[in-house]
């Protein structure tokens, strides 16, 4: 299987990036009590396929897979979270405008050594690319599948875009910002963004009465 540069970017996801999407499968990811969405492989199988990122007929492969590998499938799941939150940690120093970590680039470059054999120059619509082949029957399959999609959005004119939800409870969602003036604040307009609306609400209400 060809990874798809088409996945770079997608705006109907509400992050508008699949590797921001899966940063964001925890919830209040910057809050001192994170809450986790996924505990295990096949948890990840079935998001990948939510959001587009694995076909159906792959998830069934994969899935039967993992059923009669329980201990590789668990190492790979334990990889993906730390994959997981070493994208988080990369765009969140870029966010704060601070170089991210050695740490987190050395783990994201492990992931990304295993399919350097695989990669190939390619010409395509008047330009060359470069393309990986990443075996679609491979546990591994959804693990170099989003290293490739965070690589894509470090290294796409997006980088600049990405932005954090500003939500006072620790939301702490990623998303790339494809407003106009680059003003987005909140990852769901109706969702944090109604929430500190009506904080504001309430504080301009308890000042009157003050």
């Amino acid at each position: 299987m060809m990874y798809d540069r088409n996945l770079s970017l997608n705006l109907e996801l509400k992050s508008g990036h699949p590797s921001l999407e899966f940063t964001n499968t925890v919830s209040n990811h910057a809050s001192d009590d994170p809450g986790e969405t996924l505990f295990n492989y096949e948890d990840v199988l079935a998001w990948a396929k939510r959001i587009g990122l694995l076909r159906a007929e792959q998830v069934d492969k994969l899935t039967h897979k993992s059923a009669g590998q329980p201990r590789e499938a668990n190492r790979v799941f334990l990889a993906l979270i730390e994959l997981r939150e070493t994208i988080y940690r990369i765009f969140v120093a870029k966010v704060k405008d601070r170089a991210p970590a050695q740490e987190d680039l050395r783990i994201l470059n492990s992931v990304l050594s295993r399919l350097t054999s695989g990669a190939q120059v390619v010409h395509s619509a008047d330009r060359f690319e470069w393309q990986w082949n990443v075996h679609e029957d491979a546990l591994e399959a959804p693990l170099w599948l989003l290293a490739l999609s965070a690589v894509d959005l470090l290294t796409s004119e997006y980088y600049q875009r990405v932005g954090q939800c500003a939500d006072e409870d620790g939301c702490g969602w990623l998303f790339v910002d494809t407003s106009k003036n680059h003003s987005r604040r909140w990852c769901d307009i109706n969702d944090c963004g109604n929430r500190a609306k009506q904080r504001r609400y309430q504080k301009r209400v308890q000042k009157k009465k003050s």
